[in-house]
């Protein structure tokens, strides 16, 4: 009687080497590249710590109001549920809703905003703790460095990008006009939706808030611009506590000088502030600072003449009121300053304590 199993014993070798061979070829085509396994884990790592957001906002015309809906992106920074984002996704928004990775949906509360440097923080109230994206640090960035971008543009969710570091140090002009300094340009395609979302680098870190793209077509070309990570980072503890950016404030109104102006006015100096007015009571009227007592007629502006003229912050040359911002960055509250002004074709210093507001 023939043995059932003949037939298993007698399959030849070579039919067993066959099959190994064929599914180690096909195995080959599952292999990834280290690139891949770099994109694949930093998608993983990051994505569920970044949101969709969708806003309504009321506008008004001159027969009705009706409602405009918005959409971006935002990256969680607290357990919490706080959420940074750019201020013009939020800006005007009646409603507020954020969509989790996971596809849960919360209304959001507006928190605060710093305009100037285009940057929002809005909150939910999570059932559990959520996972916040981790900062990086945008000072160490370099050109040709790979970033990637993760949002919902066009409102697909969960969207990864990638590119590298363009340039850095760019000066971006907002649709309402605002001047941002030392914005991040990347390739990393970004399109309507990712505004507000996260730039990242290969650690999975948060290097950037991605917030616009250039382009003469309304598609993307390949030139984005994200606000450094290091600026929110500064901004972040005072928009939470106090709902804006608290800032130097010295009580001026100042016009800055150019040559014609200071030759057709008299002074020995041809740059600087002009101190025109000095609000009572500031840190500037406290610390003797004087403005002008002469008005004339500038470019159609009214201003006043024969105030002091502020050379020198701290040492630093001012030649403008970005000067004078720049000069006071991160001087604590309470502190003084020395500032060097020309009275009367006299130095003078005076010294003047800081006010945050």
């Amino acid at each position: 009687m023939k043995d059932p199993s003949d037939g298993l014993r007698k399959t030849p070798v070579r039919g067993v080497t066959l099959l190994l061979l064929i599914l180690l070829y096909a195995s080959q085509g599952l292999c990834l590249t280290q690139e891949e396994k770099t994109n694949i884990r930093v998608y993983k790592e990051a994505s569920p710590s970044v949101v969709n957001i969708t806003t309504m906002t009321l506008i008004r015309d001159f027969f009705s109001v009706y409602p405009q809906r918005g959409a971006g992106s935002g990256s969680i920074i607290t357990e919490d549920g706080y959420i940074l984002t750019n201020y013009h996704v939020v800006e005007d928004a009646q409603q507020i809703t954020v969509t989790l990775y996971d596809g849960s949906k919360y209304d959001a509360t507006f928190v605060g905003a710093d305009p100037e440097n285009d940057i929002a923080i809005i909150k939910i109230e999570p059932k559990g703790k959520l996972k916040p994206l981790k900062l990086g640090d945008s000072d160490t960035l370099q050109v040709g460095q790979k970033v990637f971008a993760i949002g919902n543009p066009f409102g697909l969710n969960s969207t990864l990008t990638t590119g590298i570091i363009s340039a850095l140090g760019r000066p971006l002009t907002t649709e309402s006009g605002r001047v941002i300094e030392n914005v991040i340009q990347t390739d990393a395609p970004i399109n309507p939706g990712n505004s507000g979302g996260p730039l990242i680098d290969t650690s999975g870190r948060m290097i950037g808030i991605n917030t616009a793209i250039f382009t003469p077509s309304g598609g993307n070309i390949g030139i984005g611009f994200a606000i450094p990570v290091n600026t929110a980072r500064e901004l972040i503890p005072d928009l939470i506590k106090y709902g804006k950016v608290r800032r130097p404030w010295i009580g001026i109104v100042g016009v800055p000088l150019w040559p014609d102006l200071a030759r057709a006015l008299g002074l020995p100096v041809n740059e600087g502030i002009l101190v025109s007015e000095v609000i009572r009571g500031s840190p500037a009227h406290r610390a003797g600072l004087r403005g002008g007592s002469i008005p004339v007629e500038i470019s159609g502006t009214i201003i006043y003449i024969g105030g002091d003229v502020i050379l020198k912050i701290n040492q630093r040359k001012i030649t403008s009121l970005e000067d004078v911002r720049k000069a006071l960055k991160g001087v604590k509250e309470g502190s003084k300053v020395d500032v060097l002004v020309m009275r009367d074709s006299t130095l003078r210093h005076l010294k003047m304590e800081v006010v945050l507001r």
